[in-house]
């Protein structure tokens, strides 16, 4: 499979790794991606650490990463506001000293009080922020003519222990106190992408990763084909009733089954009925159920519940839940 891409474009949380545990085989898939002479990017939304830490921390999990290999929302967010600011703007930091860091390195100024007379607030994940932060964060955005920027949105964040609360859910406080919503740096826009693959030169990049509304809408968003792994937030149910900016190109179980053919899926139709194969499986869907004739939760049979499901509904806005029954080949 890896040998349709010139390169990845790849989360971090959720596929590398969760929290400082590795993804079982990841590291080592990516690893052997690069062996191939294709460039690995990571395109993380967290905020939080700068890039030289990321790298560090890619590399003593077993894949080699250069800090040029990091791209992050905090650079992001730090290259919108410069193309918005002043040189030697103020602008208050609402999160990690990694964040401050990208914006006085873009020539503007990080402050922390509404009282340094901040022109822009910028909102970045950080595991010690509290609330007299975001409540700084409110009271300085109470003035309309300044600029609220967010590295990103994600509501939640896959660690060690579970899935714990996001930037996305400490912007929405902000939010719920300041009636405002931000420009948004990271994923899912494009520009981060982009410069992703600017950076080695790609022209025909994948995007991996585990989440369908930053990673695979971002693709979309970018006009770049997706892989979804089941190794963090998204289940495969998720993917079946994903809208359709939010569905990816390729499912697979884990980053292993890049060095695999990818399966064909058939689609068809009879009377109003629409099915798929993949491979020994076929799935059904007659009304809102998706019958799949397969092993309990083959992914064969996830890809081909996908397949029909989406033909039956090609243009969907808002995620759906359809009944999936197994029936066990006999």
């Amino acid at each position: 499979m890896i040998e349709r891409f010139d390169a990845l474009l790849c989360d971090l949380d959720g596929v590398v790794y969760a929290g400082p545990t590795a993804v079982d085989g990841a590291p080592e898939a990516l690893e052997r991606v690069r062996a191939t002479g294709r460039p690995v990017v990571y395109v993380t939304n967290n905020a939080s650490r700068p890039p030289e830490a990321v790298a560090e921390h890619i590399t003593s999990l077993g894949a080699s990463t250069g800090v040029q290999d990091v791209v992050s929302s905090a650079q992001a967010a730090a290259a919108l506001l410069a193309e918005r600011l002043s040189p030697g703007a103020r602008v208050l930091v609402t999160g990690s000293q990694a964040l401050r860091d990208e914006v006085r390195a873009v020539g503007l100024v990080p402050v922390s009080s509404q009282q340094d007379a901040p022109q822009a607030v910028v909102q970045g994940f950080d595991p010690h922020l509290g609330w007299e932060q975001l409540a700084e964060a409110a009271f300085t955005l109470a003035d309309e003519s300044v600029l609220w920027c967010a590295t990103n949105t994600d509501r939640t964040i896959p660690k060690e222990r579970g899935i714990a609360p996001g930037n996305g859910t400490l912007v929405a406080a902000v939010a719920a106190a300041t009636g405002r919503e931000p420009l948004v740096a990271g994923k899912p826009e494009a520009p981060i992408f982009r410069e992703a693959a600017e950076r080695v030169g790609a022209t025909r990049p994948a995007v991996v990763g585990d989440r369908l509304d930053t990673d695979i809408l971002g693709a979309r968003n970018a006009g770049m084909e997706s892989i979804e792994v089941l190794t963090g937030v998204d289940s495969a149910a998720g993917v079946l009733g994903a809208c359709t900016a939010q569905r990816p190109t390729y499912l697979l179980a884990t980053l292993r089954e890049l060095f695999e053919p990818y399966p064909e899926v058939a689609t068809g139709r009879t009377g109003d009925r629409v099915s798929a194969t993949c491979r020994s499986v076929r799935a059904e869907v007659a009304g809102d159920v998706v019958t799949i004739t397969a092993e309990t939760g083959d992914l064969d049979g996830w890809r081909a519940a996908c397949a029909a499901w989406w033909a039956a509904h090609p243009e969907e806005d808002e995620a759906t839940s359809p009944e999936v029954r197994w029936e066990p080949v006999s």
